[in-house]
């Protein structure tokens, strides 16, 4: 066991033990047409990834359990509607079916939808609703989405995702596409909506009027439809977060941890301030869409995936700092050996809490991963059964952080 490794299982079972007999406190999750700061950190304290959990990615019923055993709040990416927009209008009916059934045993619970940076030509397949039009105060006209019509004019991005591209948010026709995902998701039972890499859509949208415009007409539509009446909005924001006029646009930023390796500790790795553009120390504050002022407006730290490198497992892989032993995020943890993730969990979650208190770990529960020498292409916490033969059983780890951070907080 390597002296890193043995740190953090010392750490972590000192944590452990000093909170084990303490009470534990009732946290408050009730908000209604505006959210307080605390309350919103109450959920991102319990922000967990469940990437496609509502289109049923991994064995539902265990899923459930799992987020019944660990108490999650908050749930990253339920819906992740990656182009294939063919299928968005049978994945609704059943993220509908799917959401009923969870907020069935918890009304508490918010699930997120997630509208990204990307449009593939799949769009021209979907009817534009008259609502949609009306909406935006353009004319009602009888035709389909026009993936053309979402571009950049100059050709920036296009392709940048094979066969889909990058939209451009100053397009009336995007903003017509976003407004129909965020009211079609919240009429779903979503109640947060990540945007994905915003700024790679604003490059026409420097004064941030059309971001503005278009989160304003859903925050309009969830005030009327949404279970209780808004929806909670973030986006990965490398510059540290929009505001403009000194108004934020989004309720919470969001960005990877961007961790990383340490040469000369194979598979090592670590966080760190000021490492590549991770967002620790540099979220931006602002008068926020719930009405309340903030130095630094919270914000999640995720295990990203992006893919793998060309030199798995080595250092310094294609002389890019992003890639964590060759890998994205998501796919160095899952293939580290159980004692290491576990005891990583709990550092991560105590070092972001010390290092900035605005920072919240968004938990890894299931999320996809490209791991070309074991094969494996998806993470699971859950504990291993026959419903989950791959789980990797860090779900009773992530249970016992948040129930300590509870009772820590209390005192």
């Amino acid at each position: 066991m390597k002296p890193f490794r043995n740190l953090l299982i010392i750490l972590s079972l000192l944590s452990t033990t000093a909170i084990a007999n303490q009470p534990a406190k009732k946290l408050d999750y009730k908000f209604k047409g505006k959210i307080s700061r605390e309350v919103l950190e109450n959920y991102l304290d319990r922000a967990i990834t469940m990437q496609s959990l509502l289109i049923g990615q991994g064995d539902f019923d265990d899923n459930l359990r799992m987020i019944k055993n660990i108490g999650a709040k908050f749930i990253g990416r339920a819906v992740c509607q990656w182009g294939q927009e063919g299928d968005i209008p049978q994945n609704l009916i059943r993220e509908k079916e799917l959401a009923e059934k969870i907020h069935a045993f918890d009304p508490d619970i918010i699930l997120q939808a997630c509208i990204f940076e990307i449009v593939t030509p799949q769009v021209n397949q979907l009817p534009v609703p008259d609502w949609v039009f009306k909406a935006l105060n353009l004319p009602v006209e009888h035709r389909n989405f026009s993936y053309d019509a979402m571009l950049y004019p100059d050709g920036k991005f296009k392709g940048q995702w094979g066969r889909g591209s990058v939209p451009d948010v100053s397009q009336n026709e995007t903003k017509l596409f976003f407004y129909f995902l965020g009211a079609s998701y919240i009429d779903a039972g979503i109640e947060g909506l990540h945007f994905g890499q915003v700024e790679l859509m604003n490059k026409n949208d420097k004064n941030l009027d059309h971001y503005a415009q278009i989160l304003g007409l859903i925050r309009e539509y969830a005030h009327k439809h949404a279970r209780r009446k808004m929806v909670i909005c973030d986006s990965h924001v490398p510059s540290g977060g929009f505001v403009k006029d000194g108004h934020l646009l989004m309720d919470v930023h969001a960005f990877p941890l961007r961790i990383e390796e340490i040469p000369d500790k194979p598979e090592e790795a670590k966080l760190e301030v000021g490492h590549t553009d991770a967002l620790f120390l540099r979220s931006k504050g602002g008068i926020t869409p719930s009405g309340w002022s903030c130095a630094h407006l919270p914000y999640l730290v995720e295990f990203d995936n992006y893919g793998v490198s060309k030199q798995p497992s080595q250092a310094h892989a294609a002389g890019l700092s992003i890639w964590v032993w060759g890998y994205d995020e998501i796919s160095w943890f899952a293939h580290q050996p159980a004692a290491y993730r576990q005891n990583w969990l709990h550092y991560a979650f105590d070092w972001v809490k010390k290092t900035d208190p605005n920072g919240h770990v968004e938990m890894p529960g299931g999320r996809q991963t490209t791991s070309p020498l074991d094969k494996k292409r998806w993470y699971y916490a859950n504990n291993p059964s026959t419903a989950v033969p791959d789980g990797h059983g860090d779900e009773d780890t992530i249970r016992d952080i948040w129930a300590a951070n509870d009772k820590r907080e209390l005192h």
